[in-house]
């Protein structure tokens, strides 16, 4: 697909607006909270659990920054511990589709994805062995060694 190039859609106020958005939407941990959330309301907990790898201060800052930009919503519930749940606002909701396509193209992708960094990482270690005079990682050696 090819895409027109336009001076005129990033010009004007709102591009460093746009830009902070994006920003938002695309970061990794973003992109798997609105998944989650997708699925319905979920507790801070839960969230942590299902989404590998993240801090409990980098899913606090995720959820905050998301909610400000009213793309979720904190519900408090008045019990003893309070109990609080996440869900997706009906601006984030609009979100979803995109989100999910691009979590599914990533997981249909990966294998390609991991073949061409280690063919680029090859190519690398070569250019870098030319470059500095060293031999080539592996040439030379006797293979039975």
């Amino acid at each position: 697909m090819n895409v027109p190039a336009r001076d005129d859609v990033l010009a004007g106020p709102s591009d460093c607006t746009a830009r902070a958005v994006l920003d938002r939407v695309g970061d990794k941990w973003s992109l798997y909270v609105i998944h989650l959330l997708g699925g319905g309301s979920k507790r801070f907990s839960e969230l942590r659990r299902r989404i590998d790898g993240i801090s409990q201060r980098m899913l606090t800052v995720t959820l905050r920054g998301l909610e400000r930009d009213g793309l979720v919503v904190r519900t408090v519930y008045p019990t003893v511990p309070p109990r609080v749940e996440y869900a997706l606002t009906t601006m984030g909701h609009t979100l979803l589709d995109t989100v999910c396509t691009l979590i599914t193209w990533a997981d249909e992708h990966v294998s390609e994805i991991d073949a061409a960094r280690a063919a680029y990482d090859r190519r690398a270690a070569l250019l870098s062995a030319s470059i500095n005079g060293d031999h080539a990682p592996g040439a030379g050696q006797d293979p039975a060694s």
